[in-house]
């Protein structure tokens, strides 16, 4: 059941108090304080379960950053998908710079794999973040070198593919914490990994959601 509620919420754009009313007219009882408490505790459990079973993705990556305000202050969200719009990776950052754009890269190769090209926007910061890479793997004797294409048309892909964080977050009308908001975003990616069928041919996520908590 809470389950249930974290996917309803994060997938469709309703407020806490709808789902609040939802759920009792379905006879359960649960205030709107506690249903946001549940997705922030459950949401970044089931994303690090998305990530392990998606499928493998294409070696040729698109990468950009959108927005969520937090606080009343615009913050940043890493996000990466590969050339067929899978999603790769993603990161709520509170700057947009070198650092951040090489710890999102980071994770992303953990999480993904070496790819053998990243496209990026003009953003100085992620070409940076990619040449810092490099020169680890270089560092490390690693032969492999990640090639930077800058192109706003070839990034349309993962550009697109905001929209469906950006509706959704929309609605909510800003979060309150960062902590709130990294981990609501983290549900909000899984779910979305599930609309895409990346975690099986099903999109059923109220099929799908109880498999990711294991």
């Amino acid at each position: 059941m809470i389950l249930f509620a974290v996917y309803f919420y994060v997938r469709y754009g309703v407020s806490y108090r709808d789902l609040e009313e939802i759920m009792a007219e379905r006879g359960v009882t649960v205030d709107h304080a506690t249903l946001n408490r549940w997705v922030v505790e459950y949401s970044p459990a089931t994303a690090r379960v998305a990530q392990k079973r998606k499928a493998n993705t294409a070696e040729s990556w698109r990468m950009d950053e959108t927005y969520v305000k937090v606080r009343g202050e615009w913050v940043y969200l890493y996000r990466a998908v590969d050339r067929d719009g899978q999603t790769l990776d993603f990161m709520l950052s509170a700057k947009r710079d070198t650092v951040a754009a090489k710890k999102f890269f980071a994770n992303a190769l953990y999480h993904n794999g070496i790819p053998k090209r990243i496209t990026i926007d003009k953003s100085r910061s992620n070409a940076a973040g990619i040449k810092e890479v490099n020169k680890i793997f270089k560092w490390l004797q690693i032969p492999v070198k990640i090639d930077t294409i800058k192109s706003k048309y070839l990034n349309n892909i993962v550009e697109q593919d905001h929209r469906f964080i950006n509706r959704r977050t929309r609605s909510m009308l800003g979060f309150k914490s960062f902590v709130s908001a990294a981990a609501t975003l983290a549900g909000i990616e899984a779910a979305n990994m599930i609309r895409k069928g990346q975690l099986g041919h099903s999109t059923n996520g109220f099929r799908q959601i109880p498999e990711l908590a294991g």
